[in-house]
């Protein structure tokens, strides 16, 4: 049957996720973030400018933004100073001079300094962190109020400009498109422009002593920032990454950003992490003989699944890393590796020995990133190729990117989208793998052909 497109998802944000409650804002949505930012390596100091576009939702007399352990030296609206401001417990609560009215477009600066520091988390320090010489930004899912001012909750997609000035000797990446450098003496300045919305979480910033090389010139350009001594190997490990996007583009539609960067830090970290258009891994993840390519496509895939399609609150995780997982799977049936199958076949019988208690549509803030959400979300997809078959199973994923690109969407959203792409009824296949704790059977009605498969 000829599909009809998947419907749109929610956009607007709603007041805190409830996973994380004491995150995010009700009452406006964030339209843009404009952030001029002054970094001194050797001392950890960071003297910040946030001007914050916001639309109000309601009639607001008091507003409040996400904001860390940074000192507040002013705060203006539209350029006014406000009634009162107040900055403590994580929340910089701001009282206007006069209300806002509903559907007020009204801009907030924030001046702000001091030393960042990772967000302690139920799952470990998120945020702004300090390397042995340099930084990395890996937000996920609460560190971004750790060095900026803003609404912090994935639904509330905004644009950016990041603009950075640091020491001369290290190299500065950020989200987006560089639009400007200078130098002024022993110091530069970058500006960098994210035009499509994004999530406060996939903000960044990375600092340090790189080389930039060049991987694939188009028809995406993808670099990479390494560290000098692993130059030799991030040229192995990665000299597949550009096959890799075209297989992707074929399965899941055009990659949605104008480049793809990669950073590789001179630290290790204990896992590679997404950013809005690049990626971040240590130097314990390059060993010149290609041994963490899964690594490698699954950061990738999250350009789509993730970052341009966004979940709107923490409960869809799935909705990221199942298929980013999955990603790693095909990229292993196309490679000549395991197939799909033989991959979904091997995770299903390990998760059949582990407790049955994570209902994956909702697995709740302490099991959200569980491995069991990766390895059943792509079980799940898993399970949907085979009842649909590869022609219409890839035609979902793709309607999926396309219709949802640089969007917010939910669960439902996915199940109504495969709905519309079958005559066949998907509510009790949605329901076991989604809904139900015990992992269901693999269906037999067929093994999925080979997708790209060389």
């Amino acid at each position: 049957m000829r599909a009809a497109p998947c419907g749109p998802g929610p956009g607007a944000a709603t007041a805190g996720d409830p996973y994380l409650p004491t995150h995010g804002n009700g009452g406006y949505h964030a339209s843009r973030y404009e952030l001029d930012l002054d970094y001194r390596v050797v001392s950890n100091h960071l003297a910040g400018r946030a001007r914050v576009s916001l639309v109000a939702t309601q009639s607001l007399s008091r507003f409040s933004l996400d904001l860390g352990a940074l000192r507040v030296a002013r705060v203006t609206v539209d350029g006014r100073r406000p009634a009162r401001y107040v900055h403590r417990g994580g929340k910089l609560h701001v009282t206007p001079a006069e209300a806002l009215p509903a559907g007020a477009v009204f801009v907030v600066e924030v001046i702000y300094s001091g030393n960042p520091r990772p967000l302690r988390s139920p799952w470990g320090e998120v945020g702004w962190e300090e390397l042995t010489d340099g930084v990395i930004v890996a937000s996920q899912p609460n560190g971004a109020p750790s060095w900026f001012p803003c609404n912090d909750q994935p639904g509330d997609k905004a644009s950016y400009r990041i603009t950075v000035t640091t020491d001369a000797a290290y190299e500065v990446l950020a989200n987006g498109t560089l639009v400007g450098q200078s130098r002024l003496a022993s110091r530069r300045r970058w500006v960098f422009e994210q035009a499509e919305p994004m999530s406060t979480y996939l903000a960044t910033v990375q600092v340090g002593r790189y080389d930039v090389v060049e991987l694939a010139g188009g028809p995406v350009r993808q670099r990479a920032l390494v560290p000098a001594r692993l130059k030799s190997l991030l040229l192995n490990d990665f000299r597949r990454q550009a096959e890799m996007v075209q297989l992707f583009t074929q399965l899941f539609g055009p990659y949605p950003f104008p480049a793809y960067d990669v950073v590789v830090a001179d630290d290790d970290l204990e896992i590679p992490l997404e950013a809005q258009g690049l990626s971040v891994f240590g130097a314990n993840h390059l060993d010149g003989h290609e041994g963490q390519q899964r690594l490698v496509a699954h950061e990738l895939a999250h350009q789509w699944f993730g970052n341009s399609v966004t979940i709107g609150t923490w409960q869809h995780i799935w909705l990221h890393e199942g298929f980013a997982c999955y990603s790693e799977w095909l990229w292993s049936e196309h490679r000549g590796g395991p197939s799909a199958h033989a991959l979904a076949v091997q995770h299903h019988a390990r998760l059949a020995r582990l407790p049955q208690n994570l209902v994956l549509a909702d697995p709740g803030p302490a099991l959200m990133f569980d491995d069991r959400v990766y390895k059943r979300g792509a079980l799940t997809l898993h399970a949907l190729r085979i009842v649909l078959g590869d022609e219409a199973f890839f035609a979902v994923l793709r309607d999926w990117a396309a219709t949802h690109r640089h969007g917010v969407v939910t669960t439902q959203d996915f199940v109504d989208c495969a709905s519309r792409h079958t005559e066949l009824p998907l509510h009790g296949l949605f329901r076991v793998w989604l809904d139900e704790p015990a992992l269901p059977l693999l269906p037999v009605s067929g093994v999925p052909g080979a997708a790209g498969r060389r």
